[in-house]
């Protein structure tokens, strides 16, 4: 018997399925039921720690740097990794020497995540620290001798993350779930109150290609209601086939034949989403997910390449920030190739809005 496709296993694929509303019955509805009773004790604690930090009773470092936050009201993938590759490539354009902070979830024994070494080779010349107080992080950074020291940082999914004062705080709305299906963490996967878009400088709205005209003109209708801030709408475009040794083929290097799908990313439908617009056909007996940031063993590898096989694949597709975690170029004699993806803006004049917003919040700390 073949194995089952989707590895999102557990509690976390239960609780996702529950508060998606895909998993039915009498059972599903009152874990609901019970979901949305815990959430007002999370959306409190939110909403308390939120009025400290606004009346000052809880201290704000402010660094001796400009400081830029990329973040989210929701947990998991909105595509804060390639946004911030973005913004880090925009910034030395403009001359300035960015450093990158984050957390460092799901980090290995080396200490590295999988968005760390995505975005280290992506952005070879930026150090990037990780650490839980963002403060350390930039500690470490800014005590580098000075031709290596930032003279401006990104903290990396830090918008909840307010112990550090920030000059312009950008909130990434992913449009195929952009309200975290309504409720605050545990019922939902809000992380605060829709309200906090008031503390946003700029909101970009992310794979706003895989919706219709009217979800995004309903988006941006309630974002509008929730915020003064400018909203921007983006979308992450396939670039090419990446390898194992970096070197980038042409997407359609891969048609025509078979292949298979993975990942251990936070939103899983909008990798395969993107697969399938590349021009893939990707049934769903043959695209497997993984929790997020999963660390895949030898024994899973070997596993996933038997699966892929059983389905008359000839190559694995898989994302990015997966592929820096695989240490072969090939699993079971199938080759893996990730889909490269970069941040585009949908038009022209929204792109240089953004740069001038940023200037704005940047030029602020000047004065």
């Amino acid at each position: 018997m073949k194995p089952p496709h989707h590895f999102r296993s557990g509690w976390e694929s239960l609780w996702h399925d529950i508060v998606s509303g895909r998993a039915s019955g009498i059972g599903a509805t009152m874990a609901r039921a019970g979901l949305a009773m815990a959430s007002p004790l999370h959306a409190a604690g939110s909403a308390l720690r939120n009025w400290a930090y606004d009346g000052n009773w809880l201290p704000c470092e402010t660094l001796p740097v400009s400081v830029i936050s990329v973040g989210n009201l929701t947990a998991g993938g909105t595509g804060k990794t390639p946004t911030v590759a973005w913004i880090a490539h925009l910034l030395q354009s403009l001359g300035y020497r960015p450093g990158i902070i984050s957390r460092g979830y799901g980090a290995d024994q080396s200490g590295h995540n999988d968005e760390k070494r995505l975005l280290d080779r992506l952005l070879p010349s930026v150090p990037h620290e990780q650490h839980a107080d963002r403060r350390v992080a930039a500690a470490h950074l800014l005590a580098r001798d000075p031709g290596n020291r930032p003279d401006l940082l990104i903290l990396d999914d830090a918008f909840q993350h307010r112990r550090v004062a920030r000059d312009f705080d950008l909130v990434l709305v992913d449009c195929l779930n952009p309200w975290g299906y309504g409720y605050q963490f545990p019922r939902g996967i809000l992380r605060e109150s829709l309200s906090g878009l008031r503390r946003a400088s700029a909101v970009l709205l992310t794979r706003a290609d895989q919706v219709d005209a009217a979800t995004l003109d309903a988006i941006h209708g309630r974002l509008s209601q929730l915020t003064s801030a400018a909203i921007f709408v983006s979308h992450f475009e396939p670039v090419g086939l990446i390898d194992y040794s970096g070197t980038v083929a042409p997407l359609p290097d891969w048609y025509g034949r078979e292949v298979a799908g993975f990942c251990a990313i936070g939103n899983p439908a909008g990798f395969r989403r993107t697969l399938v617009a590349c021009g893939y056909a990707l049934p769903d007996v043959r695209f497997r997910t993984y929790p997020d940031h999963h660390p895949y063993s030898a024994e899973e590898l070997d596993e996933l390449g038997e699966w892929a096989r059983s389905y008359g694949a000839e190559c694995l597709l898989t994302t990015a920030k997966d592929l820096v975690k695989i240490p072969t170029a090939t699993i079971r004699n199938l080759p893996v190739r990730a889909v490269e993806i970069a941040l585009r803006l949908d038009h022209e004049a929204d792109e240089i809005a953004l740069l001038e917003s940023l200037r704005r919040g940047l030029n602020q700390r000047c004065h």
